[in-house]
């Protein structure tokens, strides 16, 4: 009986000095934490709302993928077949209609699409008036090397720039997502890992910036 009743006395004692935090712990809480924190380190997007989707539905959206480098821009379409499919993916999500790049380079002329990569507005507005596209979605992939002075090998440094510009030529958002490789001169390699591990939330925050900028006025213009 002395031996219960001093285990009860302890066990009163503990809960009694145990921190309110401490105890309304879990582990679930601790792990939305972290999720939290993570997606923070990795600069994502808050997500998109129901209503900012439904605006989207059945809009027309052109993709145009180019590279400049220190021997010039390069927007010949068929060179980047892979990051256009993933960058087309990326938006099918969120409801846009979306052009292939045969649909594309059938219709516009390739000194069109090189006059926009050397920001033309008009290049953009002919461009959107032929495909009847509401937005264009230029994705310009930038690259430069350098050998790392600590490790002596060649690094090679590479970012990807997005802009989403609306038919009349406005700029609607920006976005951009870079890295560093030691794999040599693959920019185009390094640059489809690229969109494959950060187009998600690159698109979700063009498609937010639209949705609390170009949205409320374009609804305007429809009444």
């Amino acid at each position: 009986m002395r031996a219960s009743a001093s285990r009860l006395v302890l066990s009163l004692l503990l809960a009694a000095l145990t921190p309110p935090a401490l105890a309304a712990f879990s582990f679930s809480e601790d792990e939305e934490r972290q999720k939290a924190a993570d997606g923070a380190k990795q600069g994502g997007a808050p997500a998109v709302s129901a209503a900012c989707r439904d605006s989207l539905k059945n809009r027309k959206v052109m993709v145009v993928v180019g590279q400049r480098s220190a021997r010039g821009t390069d927007a010949h379409q068929g060179t980047y077949g892979p990051h256009f499919q993933a960058i087309n993916k990326r938006l099918k999500k969120f409801g846009f209609n979306t052009y292939t790049q045969e649909e594309i380079t059938a219709q516009i002329a390739q000194a069109e699409i090189d006059a926009y990569f050397r920001n033309d507005p008009d290049a953009a507005i002919n461009a959107s008036k032929k495909m009847g596209a509401d937005f264009i979605l230029r994705g310009l992939i930038s690259s430069r090397s350098a050998v790392n002075p600590v490790l002596r090998i060649p690094e090679v440094y590479v970012s990807m720039g997005f802009t989403l510009t609306a038919a009349d030529g406005r700029t609607i958002s920006d976005a951009s997502a870079s890295a560093d490789s030691y794999s040599g001169s693959d920019t185009l390699g390094m640059a489809l890992t690229l969109v494959n591990e950060q187009a998600d939330g690159v698109v979700a925050r063009l498609v937010n910036d639209y949705c609390r900028h170009a949205a409320p006025a374009a609804k305007g213009k429809g009444r």
